[in-house]
């Protein structure tokens, strides 16, 4: 079985988690770059006009991503990691979810939060992949220990 962590740091936080997931797991890692970089002023979640204020307002909403620099045909589980947005995932994972081909895969999804739990996530994640991916809410990992991750290898 050959792992995959695939994950997207707007501030540092997730990448962090990530890093240590993967050598936990023994699994490659793989950041969803966005095209336009966020700054600190479009992650300003107090600002209705910022960036990411805009974006979680509008589901439908797919931020462009860098794409066609990874193969995810020779893995058969992916990590997917990512902060939490207004209880769900940011819309760029939606676009990572569907620029590539899921089918027949198991994607784990773990997440950082400054306090909320996954909420809406796999409900809003599901609608981004086939039916044959087997989406599954993993555990949000703040300041994730080496049991805790050893945990959602072992689960996952």
């Amino acid at each position: 079985m050959k792992r995959l962590v695939a994950f997207f740091s707007a501030s540092g936080v997730t990448a962090q988690v990530a890093g240590r997931l993967a050598q936990v797991a023994g699994a490659d890692l793989y950041e969803i770059k966005p095209v336009k970089k966020y700054t600190s002023a479009d992650l300003n979640w107090q600002d209705s006009k910022s960036r990411s204020s805009v974006e979680m307002k509008d589901r439908s909403s797919r931020p462009e991503i860098i794409v066609g620099d990874v193969d995810l045909s020779g893995y058969d589980t992916v990590y997917l990691g990512f902060p939490i947005w207004w209880y769900v995932a940011p819309t760029i994972i939606n676009t990572f979810l569907e620029s590539y081909d899921f089918s027949g895969k198991k994607v784990v999804l773990f997440a950082t939060s400054g306090g909320s739990r996954f909420g809406n996530t796999l409900r809003e994640l599901k609608k981004s992949v086939p039916e044959s991916c087997e989406l599954v809410e993993g555990k949000i990992l703040n300041h994730a220990t080496q049991n805790e991750l050893e945990s959602l290898v072992g689960d996952f």
